[in-house]
């Protein structure tokens, strides 16, 4: 798909940004870990398996994470490790670990029964045709009042606020996308125009 689809794909999905309402503990941010500095420093070794998920579900949360961060000029959400991200996430508290299983089994189950296969192998196009009711029922819905919504919904808005918050605490959403420079002295403040 062409980066302008993949864009208006994000504005199908919904928008990225109003749906971070950190769901855990902000040391649980990527960007509130330790990471080691200095020429010396080692780099963590990126994981290479999941430590929750199963290798399907895995590939579900992949698709799902590109399908709300898409590929663009930047790299997707899938690309700057955001899956391995909520695999963390999700091992880490027993509630999570329900609601994603079963919001993971849930789509899995409407896709075999609408289109006969797995999420993760369905084209773009019907992955967003399962999705947007959910984003809707999920953009509607208060943080306060999801206790009340459907498991499927429910799951859908976790996941979204978990990719928003994994992808922009990560180097590629917050250098690449968001163009953050951090550590730098400005010479001078440039003016706020209003106008």
């Amino acid at each position: 798909m062409a980066g302008s689809d993949r864009r208006e794909t994000l504005k199908i999905i919904g928008a990225v940004g109003t749906t971070c309402a950190f769901p855990f503990s902000a040391d649980e941010l990527y960007g509130q870990h330790v990471h080691p500095s200095g020429d010396s420093a080692a780099v963590p070794p990126t994981p290479t398996r999941p430590v929750f998920f199963t290798d399907n579900e895995f590939d579900t949360v992949k698709a799902l994470a590109d399908l709300i961060i898409p590929p663009t000029e930047t790299p997707g959400a899938a690309q700057a490790g955001v899956p391995f991200y909520i695999d963390y996430v999700v091992s880490s508290n027993e509630a999570w670990k329900k609601l994603f299983r079963e919001g993971l089994a849930w789509l899995e189950e409407q896709s075999a029964i609408s289109n006969g296969k797995r999420f993760h192998n369905l084209d773009e196009e019907t992955q967003i045709a399962i999705l947007a009711p959910l984003v809707k029922a999920a953009d509607r819905r208060k943080a306060a009042a999801m206790q009340g919504a459907s498991l499927e919904v429910r799951f859908v808005k976790a996941f979204k606020s978990m990719t928003a918050d994994g992808y922009f605490t990560s180097k590629p959403g917050l250098v690449e996308t968001l163009g953050y420079r951090g550590n730098t002295v400005l010479g001078e403040f440039p003016n706020c125009e209003i106008g």
